[in-house]
């Protein structure tokens, strides 16, 4: 690989926030090279390589976002010329040489940013939010935990996930619910964010929030710290402008344009604009 014609994009997100979603309409692009056909669930990444630990015990949802060693800085033990190489040499078989974006989706990217900048300081990094209540609804289907308890890690995650922001030169932070209502615009969005001219994906997308019903009863201090990110009990959202950190003004700019038109979000998603509906979360 070499490194000035090859750079990865990093997808992150807690789990059932919509992360594969994004990973495949990023994926579509042809000057993007995505991982498929793997033996990994979901493709990810992290189940492709050996050069950082990945069993039963790392990345367990609704619990390694704010596990403290499963957060990966500058300091991290791992950041080192060895794991470096190592990833290269276990994922590079999963990408086509030829494509300038490399990308790798994995939830537990969310709390490796700072090290994956370390290790590939080209690389640009895509976060993608949920609503707390309606990614612990999703959730209970694979855990135990009580749900005002998951709204607690979701949004103590994503504090942690704004704090890691301060130190990346090239992140995006985006919502599912601005997605599923207007992909066309969020699909702009990141590809100005990568300077990549704009492509239909195809894809059938749909509002998979409206699967689930959430209560608008929630402990005071989290339905006030949700407010931070649009977010209101009961599953409703407010406008939301996406994060980004660049170091080009111009791309700035160009992700502020491709969503400046309609501020992001109506307080009831609409129905997918792009096509009807087969991609759930």
């Amino acid at each position: 690989m070499n490194p000035l014609n090859n750079r990865f994009i990093f997808v992150a997100g807690l789990h059932r926030t919509g992360t594969s979603l994004i990973a495949r309409i990023i994926g579509s692009h042809p000057q993007v090279s995505a991982i498929s056909a793997s033996p990994a669930p979901e493709n990810e990444g992290c189940y492709l390589q050996g050069a950082i630990p990945h069993t039963a015990l790392h990345g367990r949802p609704g619990h390694y976002a704010t596990a403290p060693e499963e957060h990966y800085t500058e300091s991290s033990a791992y950041n080192t010329l060895e794991t470096k190489e190592r990833l290269l040499t276990d994922w590079r078989s999963w990408f086509a040489p030829e494509k300038p974006w490399w990308i790798e989706k994995s939830p537990v990217n969310l709390t490796r940013m700072r090290l994956y900048q370390q290790l590939f300081p080209t690389s640009q990094f895509i976060v993608i939010l949920r609503h707390p209540q309606v990614m612990a609804a999703a959730l209970s289907k694979w855990v135990d935990t009580d749900p005002q308890e998951l709204v607690r890690y979701a949004l103590d995650a994503y504090d942690l996930m704004a704090t890691d922001l301060a130190y990346l030169h090239s992140a995006l932070v985006i919502r599912y619910e601005d997605l599923v209502a207007d992909a066309g615009r969020v699909r702009r969005s990141l590809f100005a964010f990568l300077s990549l001219d704009d492509q239909p994906t195809g894809l059938k997308i749909m509002d998979g929030n409206r699967r689930y019903r959430v209560s608008a009863d929630l402990d005071e201090e989290l339905a006030a710290r949700m407010q931070k990110w649009g977010y209101r009990a009961g599953g409703q959202c407010d406008p939301f402008e996406p994060i980004c950190r660049h170091p080009l003004r111009d791309i700035r700019e160009a992700v502020a344009s491709a969503t400046k038109s309609e501020r992001f979000i109506k307080s009831e998603p609409s129905e997918q604009k792009e096509q009807k509906a087969n991609i759930r979360q």
